[in-house]
C-alpha cells in the first residue's frame, strides 16, 4: 500500500499517450471504522463513472462492518452502528464495486487510505485485485494548488477553491462527487500547461517545466522496437546516446516525471531530433550505444565517453623485460595483460607483481656488456641487479619466466606469494600496508583475468551463438576476434538454420587486433562475453578456442572482491562515524 503523497501512480500504462477524453475515470471515496486497514472495516463506499467530463454512474452503499462504530466516527460520518446492520457484508460490496470500476482508472483524494482498504478487503477474501492504475487527487494538487490559494490540500478546502457543486461531509458519495469536480479541476490546469494524455497526467509534477513537456513531440513516429536512439541539438550535433526496449517510450519519458536527473532536463531543452537504431538484438543494441558514445562522445553521457583508450601492463622485449603500463597492444612478441579500467589500477597490479617477483623496475635500457650503478632496491634484496652484471641474461631470464607463468596463465603461486606477504605484514601489526596490498593483489587478478577471458575471444575467428528470444525464436549473435559482426532474429516455429547462414554470411569481415588485443573496444569485448555466459545460450559453431587455463585469475578474483568490498564499506562507515 501506498501512503498518500507517496506517489501519485499505481500500476502500469499498456497504452502510453492516451488522450485524457477517451479514458474513463472511476472516483471512489470511502468511509471506514478507522485509520489503519489492518484492523478497521469499510462502512460505506461511494464511487462515480466519469469520462470525458461526462457522469456515466454512481454507485453507492453501506457495508457492515462486522463491528461497532466507534463514537467519534458516527459523529464525524453520521453513520450509526445501527444504520449498517442490514446493509450487504464487504464480501458483497467488494465484487459490486470491482464490477462498477472494470477497466477504468481508479481516483481517490489521498488514494493510498482507501486504496489500500479496498487491497485489503480483497486479500482477505481472497480476490486477485484488478490491475487498476490509480491517480491520487492530493498528489496532483499539491502541484498545481499553492499555499497562496488554498491553506492546505484537503478536499472540503479544494472543493471551495474550485467552486464544487456538492460539498463533502464525510458521506462516501458525496465525497467522491466533490472530488469529481476537483478533478476536473486539475485537469483543466494541467491541460494549459500542455498536458493532454494519461500518461502525462500519470506523471505530473511541478518538477517536469512546461519547455520540457513541449519536446514531447521528439517521439512522435519513433519505433515501438529495441534499439538506439540519438538526441541532436540544432546543428546535429550528438547530445546523448541511450538504449531501449521500446525507443518510443523510453523517449517520452523524458518528458515525464520518471525523468529527474537534472543534467537531462538540460539535454532535452537543447535537443531539435531524436534519431533511432532499430537492433535486432538487446546485445546489438548496447554494442551500438558503445561505439556511438565513443564516435561522438556526446556530452551528456556520463559513462566512459573514450572506452576505445584502454591501459594494459607490458612485459617487454630486451635482454633485461620489465613491466610497463602503455596504452596500446602491438605485435611486438610482448606479453601483455588487461585492459586495466585505469592507470591507478594498473599500477596497483604493477606493484604486486613487484612484491612477489623481483623483476627490475629501473626504466632505462640495459646492457649485458655495459654494466651501471645499482639502485636501493638491489641494496634492499628486491632485484637481483642486472644493471651491474651480478645477475645474467640467463639468470634474469628464470624471473621473468616466473612472471610469464603467474601473468599468462596459472596466478596461483602468485597469489599464494601475496598471501603470504599479506600475513606477514598482519603479524607486524602493519595492518594499513596489509590492506594496501590487498587492493594491489585485486587489481593484479582483476587484470589478469580480464586477460583470461578476454584472450580466447579475441583470438577465435568466428563464435555463432544463439539464445532463446523472448517473443520466440532465437536470437544469433556472430562474433569475430571478439568483435560483434551480425545478430538476428528468427521468428517462433521457424527452422533456425537459415538464419544461421543469412546472419553468418552478411556478418561484418573483421580482421584481428594484434594479440591478445581484441578487434573492438575491450568494453564490447564484455559485453558480448557476458551475453555468452547468460543462461540459457548455445553455441552453434566454434571456429578457434574458447577456454580459460586451469588455476586462472578468476577464482582468486571471486574470492577477493567482496572481502575488499566489505573492507571499504567498513572503513566509510566508520569514517562517516
Amino acid at each position: 500500500m501506498q501512503t498518500a503523497g507517496d506517489q501519485m501512480v499505481q500500476g502500469t500504462f499498456d497504452d502510453l499517450g492516451t488522450a485524457l477524453a477517451d479514458v474513463t475515470f472511476v472516483v471512489v471515496d470511502l468511509e471506514t471504522t478507522g485509520g489503519s486497514p489492518a484492523d478497521s472495516a469499510i462502512t460505506e463506499i461511494g464511487a462515480v463513472k466519469v469520462r470525458a467530463g461526462e457522469v456515466l454512474g454512481e454507485f453507492q452503499t453501506l457495508v457492515n462492518p462486522h463491528l461497532p462504530i466507534p463514537p467519534f466516527i458516527q459523529s464525524l460520518t453520521g453513520i450509526t452502528t445501527a444504520m449498517v446492520a442490514d446493509a450487504p457484508r464487504i464480501e458483497a460490496a467488494l465484487p459490486a464495486f470491482l464490477d462498477f470500476a472494470r477497466g477504468a482508472v481508479l481516483v481517490a483524494h489521498n488514494a493510498g487510505f482507501d486504496i489500500g482498504f479496498l487491497k485489503m478487503a480483497a486479500r482477505d477474501q481472497g480476490i486477485e485485485w484488478p490491475r487498476h492504475a490509480v491517480l491520487d487527487t492530493v498528489h496532483l494538487a499539491r502541484q498545481l494548488v499553492t499555499r497562496d490559494e488554498a491553506r492546505n490540500h484537503k478536499l472540503s478546502t479544494l472543493a471551495a477553491l474550485f467552486g464544487a457543486t456538492v460539498t463533502p461531509d464525510h458521506r462516501a458519495l458525496h465525497d467522491a462527487q466533490a472530488t469529481v469536480d476537483v478533478l476536473h479541476a486539475l485537469i483543466g490546469r494541467v491541460g494549459s500547461l500542455g498536458v493532454h494524455t494519461l500518461e502525462e497526467l500519470a506523471s505530473y509534477t511541478s518538477r517536469v517545466s512546461p519547455a520540457q513537456r513541449r519536446k514531447r513531440w521528439l517521439a512522435d513516429g519513433l519505433p515501438d522496437q529495441p534499439g538506439v536512439y540519438l538526441f541532436k541539438d540544432g546543428a546535429g550535433r550528438v547530445l546523448y546516446v541511450g538504449t531501449s526496449v521500446n525507443i518510443r517510450t523510453r523517449v517520452r519519458s523524458y518528458f515525464t516525471a520518471s525523468e529527474q536527473r537534472t543534467r537531462m532536463a538540460e539535454m532535452v531543452r537543447l535537443a531539435e531530433s531524436v534519431t533511432p537504431i532499430v537492433c535486432a538484438t538487446t546485445l546489438e543494441a548496447e554494442v551500438r550505444e558503445l561505439r556511438l558514445i565513443a564516435e561522438h562522445k556526446p556530452r551528456y553521457n556520463r559513462r566512459s565517453k573514450t572506452p576505445e583508450r584502454a591501459t594494459w601492463v607490458k612485459l617487454t622485449v630486451e635482454a633485461f623485460p620489465r613491466l610497463s603500463i602503455v596504452r596500446e597492444v602491438r605485435g611486438d612478441g610482448a606479453r601483455y595483460i588487461g585492459p586495466f579500467g585505469s592507470r591507478a589500477s594498473a599500477e596497483d597490479a604493477v606493484a604486486a607483481v613487484h612484491e612477489v617477483i623481483p623483476l627490475r623496475q629501473c626504466v632505462q635500457r640495459l646492457s649485458p656488456s655495459r654494466p651501471v650503478g645499482s639502485c636501493a632496491l638491489a641494496d634492499m634484496g628486491r632485484c637481483g641487479a642486472p644493471c651491474t652484471g651480478a645477475q645474467s641474461v640467463q639468470d634474469y631470464a628464470a624471473v621473468v619466466q616466473e612472471a610469464v607463468h603467474a601473468l599468462a596463465g596459472d596466478s596461483r603461486e602468485v597469489v599464494t606469494a601475496l598471501r603470504t606477504r599479506m600475513g606477514s605484514l598482519a603479524d607486524q601489526e602493519r595492518f594499513e600496508d596489509a590492506g594496501t596490498l590487498r587492493d594491489r593483489m585485486l587489481a593484479l587478478v582483476r587484470g589478469m583475468a580480464r586477460a583470461q577471458r578476454i584472450a580466447p575471444l579475441a583470438a577465435s575467428p568466428e563464435i555463432i551463438a544463439a539464445r532463446p528470444a523472448t517473443t520466440g525464436g532465437w536470437e544469433f549473435v556472430v562474433v569475430r576476434h571478439g568483435r560483434l559482426a551480425a545478430s538476428t532474429v528468427s521468428p517462433r516455429g521457424a527452422d533456425p538454420m537459415p538464419y544461421v547462414e543469412a546472419v553468418r554470411t552478411s556478418a561484418e569481415v573483421v580482421l584481428p587486433a594484434p594479440w591478445p588485443s581484441p578487434a573492438a573496444i575491450p568494453e564490447e569485448t564484455e559485453k558480448i562475453l557476458r551475453w555468452l555466459e547468460s543462461p540459457g545460450v548455445r553455441i552453434v559453431d566454434l571456429d578457434g578456442e574458447w577456454t580459460c587455463p586451469v588455476g586462472g585469475a578468476g577464482g582468486a578474483r571471486a574470492e577477493l572482491e567482496p572481502q575488499v568490498v566489505a573492507r571499504h564499506a567498513v572503513a566509510g562507515f566508520v569514517a562517516a562515524s
